[in-house]
């Protein structure tokens, strides 16, 4: 699920001097929201986990860790993603390092590594697809934990691509992830897949959230599509049938308010048994069809 997170502050930051501890850290958060964020920030500063801050709260924090920590609480407040600060974000239960220039994984989109991961466990799928790929969260999922697929991944974004490559060597499954550079499934030209799975931009172009939060830092290209939000969601519908065999699947992320919409494109593509499945917070997320 796409959100904007939470607002910057309009106060002036509070920055911590020399000899300053865990506590006096922690204790910068007005409210639950600023202490999660700070929590996070301040464990990377120090490359300690959450649970050592919490009992080692007199602790002095050290000059590096402090000059850390100070920069990235500063962006925080003004709003920039705790992600684009660490530079990692935790997707299905996996590290992935994320920067300006790719989307940010969220929690929700888990749902489709679930959904492809039980559609491989009862199928013989062996081929899959990952549509705008990004930092290769989907993807590389699927590759850690199904290591019998082989799978292509595509994005027209240069950025996100490295993003991709880099993680996939992280994983250790640059092996069997193919990352190519290209539009949806023109990047593919001919070739015909298992299943094909994706989560598009499916944002309306002046949804005033594109002005909030994280939202504001993460590449338009990514989260915008056209005036309603479905057109890439159209075209992947529309183009997918060539690109599968018989009997092929595909899953598509998308908003809260576009089941319908998205149900309606897969029945008209020839997909047969539509269904919408929902995300963490009961709003229907991916819908999935099976090709005729």
């Amino acid at each position: 699920m796409i959100e904007g997170g939470s607002p910057p502050d309009k106060d002036p930051v509070p920055a911590l001097g020399a000899g300053s501890s865990v506590a006096q850290a922690l204790a910068l958060a007005r409210d639950a929201d600023q202490r999660t964020d700070l929590r996070v920030l301040l464990g990377w500063a120090l490359q300690r986990p959450s649970a050592w801050l919490l009992t080692h709260g007199n602790t002095e924090l050290p000059a590096a860790g402090l000059a850390r920590f100070n920069a990235a609480w500063a962006g925080r407040c003004a709003g920039q993603p705790v992600a684009y600060l660490t530079g990692a974000q935790e997707f299905h239960g996996l590290p992935f390092a994320v920067g300006p220039g790719t989307l940010i994984p969220r929690a929700d989109t888990e749902l489709l590594v679930d959904l492809t991961l039980q559609l491989c466990a009862a199928s013989q799928v062996k081929h899959v697809l990952d549509l705008g790929t990004g930092s290769g969260a989907v993807a590389l999922s699927l590759a850690v934990r199904r290591p019998s697929l082989h799978i292509t991944a595509t994005d027209c974004m240069p950025e996100a691509l490295v993003w991709a490559r880099r993680n996939s060597h992280a994983l250790g499954v640059s092996d069997r992830v193919e990352l190519v550079a290209g539009r949806w499934l023109n990047a593919v030209a001919h070739r015909q897949f298992d299943l094909i799975v994706s989560n598009p931009p499916y944002i309306a172009e002046g949804d005033p959230h594109l002005d909030q939060g994280d939202l504001r830092f993460e590449p338009r290209s990514a989260l915008t599509a056209g005036a309603d939000g479905l057109s890439d969601l159209r075209e992947i519908a529309r183009t997918a049938p060539a690109h599968l065999v018989a009997g092929g699947v595909l899953l598509l992320e998308h908003g809260y308010d576009q089941g319908a919409s998205v149900r309606a494109l897969l029945g008209q593509a020839g997909f047969l048994e539509v269904r919408t499945e929902r995300d963490l917070g009961h709003q229907e997320r991916v819908t999935l069809g099976f090709l005729r």
